[in-house]
């Protein structure tokens, strides 16, 4: 009999693909160097602190019988902007501006209006420390800490928290749903780099983590907080954003007061979230140029400014006006930090949109068009301040030229939606991500672009936070306490993620560690010195703000919480393999023609739920495949990577498992019709290769037939040179294939049998009477099996799980989308029956 973990499946080309994960290397101790059957992977069972004994000895890998199927890979994944034309590079370039600089470039908008409101001008050292402030936060954590070091931690172009969570995930197996296979490893955008031995450092940091639950559960911890400090940003940038750039009416219109401003701004704003279903390319063309004449505005007036007014506003590049300014202003200096870092808000979106731009694009563009044009921006305000002490409310606009001020305040506000947008835009991809991922609710996800998978609208998430940034600009109408939210939440991603690039440094790339140290203590101490400052306001109106980040961090925790236990409950509650040899190949009931896809999260062994099918109904078909939608943290799967097959009991039962993966960016728009075509397909080169296979074992070993689980160990032989160990045999006992292959069924089921054909040998007689089962099968109908399986706190549980599971998460689960949803199957072509598990 041929169980779950005796099946293998490859060709001769396919052990070729090795060379990238050929070996791994491991700790191991001296007395053990001649031990030759090593797993790939570090199998230390404590963590002693003596151990100078230990190596790193080089290992050949173990094949899963996933592994060699997976083994057949076309190549990796190309990035769209590598063999651009020249037209679409401009193209581009203008989206990258639309979609990656919004956010950065409107901070002049009101940087030194919410700065001066807590700290007034005594005098133009004040103007001089305060641009001084914000000329080194711009170039230490936006130049310096995004544009050259977190741009360069992306996950295969992708940026964000959970990208950088993926990441570490893909490196060290440090994710809590215990779903990972080896045969993740071998998708083409996997990449995972060989350690080398010198750096012993980064394999003990991966053991750590991976040997260490309270870690574990921490970085998760620390992901989430990120990722609501993300959903925080896309309500607080519009809100900022906004009504920033309309306040400018203020100063054109002497009649304009602060609540037609707002009111305003609500009808900005929604429209602002109307338009966001039409998607970034479309919108992006038409916003890059705006964008454009934008910076250019900036670059001009600054240098308008520094010319009419004051040009030793320059002296502000000497560092020492920040020590002047704070022992100027003492307590007030201290608050105007939440202002300063106003200044740096769009760095996060930067790395969060970076999507399909490549990163030395966006570090050009940066440095070349969007900093000059920042920094010539602040300049020339702080020019114009030290001779009009008393706009610094509206230090913005006021500087600008007369004659110049309605073309720039409409510019300004085009600005203004435009930063909206991309904060908005990259909520969506950060809360896909953590759905992905098992961190979030599942919801409908619309693509917006046919060409740029990574572009995507979430209707609810869309409505829900207009709902709720029209509440804050109605509630707090003060820009000075939305800036001070606009901190607090700004903030809490840049420490999250200073801390999970630190893990990809020591981790990942391997660097020295005094760089390490550096870079963690530079910008964790300034971003902690930041966050002290505008704990200090929170009082102010901004503890609106941390109450919804910390809904949305529970949101997310109750949801991983609830989907980690209920998947541990079905590990556990699986049936076994005895049972299934017990009830025999007809499965103890009448099985149908037809195909069953009963759909399932396990990864491996038979689901509890397909027991209950077959008490539940009168009879099964006769092809039965447990299909396992999984994502692997990856951006995309190839779809010729996509399906991996496993035979489930002996042959005669017609079972197979399917592992459907795709990655956190993949677009699953494939009807269900298409979805069956490929997943046959799939299966048909499967039997094919396995059928193969075996010809090819029986051809070298007489007795292939004899006793499968008990046959001696048998090896592959790559091109490369490295040895495969086969410790079980490839195919199932195999008796009596004279038989017809329809035996599993009973009589009320027609024998789908092919015309025999004398001149085949009995083993490609076997494989035509399978494939030909398969296909009748087929003919006969797809039913889509759908176990609901839910769950229950114990009645012995604690007060807190049983709140959580019972009430919570059963909320969520409710009102989530279900995962059937991806795929348009009629209802005719479903089953559906429930289950509960007690937990």
């Amino acid at each position: 009999m041929a169980d779950e973990g005796s099946e293998r499946d490859t060709e001769n080309g396919g052990l070729a693909s090795m060379d990238s994960v050929e070996s791994r290397w491991v700790f191991q101790d001296d007395e053990d160097d001649d031990d030759e059957d090593l797993p790939p992977r570090m199998d230390m069972e404590s963590e002693d602190e003596d151990n100078s004994d230990q190596r790193l000895i080089r290992t050949r890998p173990r094949i899963d019988s996933f592994d060699v199927e997976a083994l057949e890979i076309p190549g990796a994944q190309r990035n769209d902007f590598e063999d651009a034309s020249v037209g679409r590079r401009i193209t581009l370039a203008f989206l990258t501006l639309g979609v990656v600089f919004g956010d950065v470039g409107t901070s002049p908008l009101y940087t030194f209006s919410v700065m001066f409101s807590k700290a007034p001008i005594n005098g133009n050292e004040d103007v001089l420390g305060a641009l001084s402030l914000v000329l080194y936060t711009l170039i230490l954590i936006s130049l310096i800490k995004y544009i050259f070091i977190v741009l360069w931690a992306n996950d295969n172009g992708e940026g964000g928290t959970f990208a950088l969570y993926s990441l570490i995930c893909r490196h060290a197996k440090v994710s809590l749903l215990p779903n990972q296979l080896p045969s993740d490893t071998c998708i083409s955008s996997f990449r995972l780099k060989v350690p080398s031995p010198e750096l012993e450092r980064s394999l003990k940091i991966k053991e750590r983590l991976e040997t260490s639950l309270t870690l574990k559960k921490l970085l998760l911890i620390l992901v989430l907080i990120g990722t609501s400090m993300v959903i925080a940003d896309g309500v607080v940038t519009p809100a900022m954003s906004v009504m920033s750039a309309v306040g400018g009416l203020k100063v054109g219109v002497s009649g304009i007061k602060q609540d037609q401003v707002v009111m305003i701004s609500v009808a900005f704003l929604v429209i602002l979230f109307s338009v966001q279903k039409y998607g970034t390319s479309k919108v992006g063309l038409v916003v890059g140029p705006a964008l454009f004449i934008w910076f250019c505005s900036l670059g001009g007036i600054g240098i308008y400014n520094l010319i009419k007014y004051d040009s030793s506003a320059l002296r502000a590049f000497n560092p020492f006006h920040i020590y002047y300014f704070f022992k100027r202003n003492t307590t007030k200096g201290w608050y105007s930090l939440g202002g300063c870092l106003l200044c740096a808000t769009g760095s996060e979106a930067m790395f969060a949109d970076l999507c399909y731009f490549s990163v030395r694009s966006v570090q050009l563009t940066f440095v070349f068009l969007v900093l000059p044009c920042l920094l010539l921006g602040y300049l020339g305000q702080a020019a114009y301040l030290m001779d009009n002490h008393g706009d610094a409310t509206q230090a913005f606009f006021s500087s600008i030229p007369s004659s110049a001020f309605w073309p720039v305040l409409l510019i300004a506000n085009i600005a203004a939606l435009i930063a909206s947008r991309a904060m908005t835009t990259a909520t969506f991809s950060c809360i896909k991500q953590s759905t992905v991922l098992g961190c979030f609710p599942r919801l409908k996800i619309i693509h917006t672009s046919r060409k740029f998978m990574g572009q995507i609208y979430i209707p609810v998430i869309n409505w829900f936070l207009l709902v709720f940034t029209l509440v804050l600009v109605c509630t707090i109408s003060s820009i000075n306490e939305i800036g001070n939210a606009y901190g607090i939440a700004e903030l809490g991603v840049m420490m999250m993620t200073t801390i999970l690039v630190t893990i990809v440094m020591l981790l990942i790339w391997q660097i020295n560690i005094i760089i390490v140290l550096s870079f963690v203590v530079i910008f964790l101490g300034i971003e902690l010195t930041f966050f002290l400052s505008v704990l200090w306001s929170v009082g102010d109106g901004s503890w609106i703000i941390l109450v919804f980040a910390i809904v949305m961090f529970l949101v997310m925790y109750i949801w991983n919480y609830g989907s980690k236990l209920k998947y541990e409950t079905e590990v556990k509650q699986k049936l076994s393999m005895d049972l299934m040899r017990e009830l025999g190949c007809n499965l103890g009931t009448v099985r149908a023609p037809g195909i069953g896809l009963l759909y399932n999260e396990l990864v491996k062994g038979i689901p509890a739920i397909f027991g209950h099918f077959l008490t539940t109904l009168p009879a099964v078909h006769s092809m039965i495949i447990f299909v396992c939608i999984k994502y692997v943290p990856v951006p995309v799967v190839p779809q010729s990577e996509r399906f991996l097959f496993r035979r489930v009991c002996p042959k005669s039962y017609h079972i197979f498992r399917c592992i459907a993966r795709y990655g956190y960016k993949d677009v699953r728009k494939e009807n269900h019709q298409t979805f069956e075509q490929l997943l046959i397909e799939s299966l048909e080169k499967f039997i094919r290769r396995e059928a193969q296979e075996r010809s090819l074992e029986s051809d070298g070993d007489g007795d292939s037939d004899s006793e499968g689980e008990s046959s001696s160990s048998r090896v592959l032989i790559a091109p490369n040179g490295s040895v495969y160990s086969l410790g079980v045999p490839l195919l199932a006992e195999y008796k009596d294939t004279s038989k017809p292959i329809s035996e599993a069924s009973t009589s009320g089921v027609v024998k789908l049998e092919p015309p025999t054909d004398l001149t085949l040998s009995d083993s490609e007689q076997s494989l035509e009477k399978e494939l030909y089962f398969l296909r009748k099968a087929k003919e006969s109908g797809v039913v889509y099996l759908l176990g609901h399986g839910d769950i229950r706190a114990r009645k012995d549980s604690w007060f807190i799980k049983k709140l959580i599971i019972n009430y919570f998460y059963a909320f969520l689960r409710k009102n989530c989308r279900r995962g059937i949803a991806n795929l348009s199957v009629p209802h005719s072509h479903l089953m559906q029956v429930g289950m509960t598990y007690m937990v």
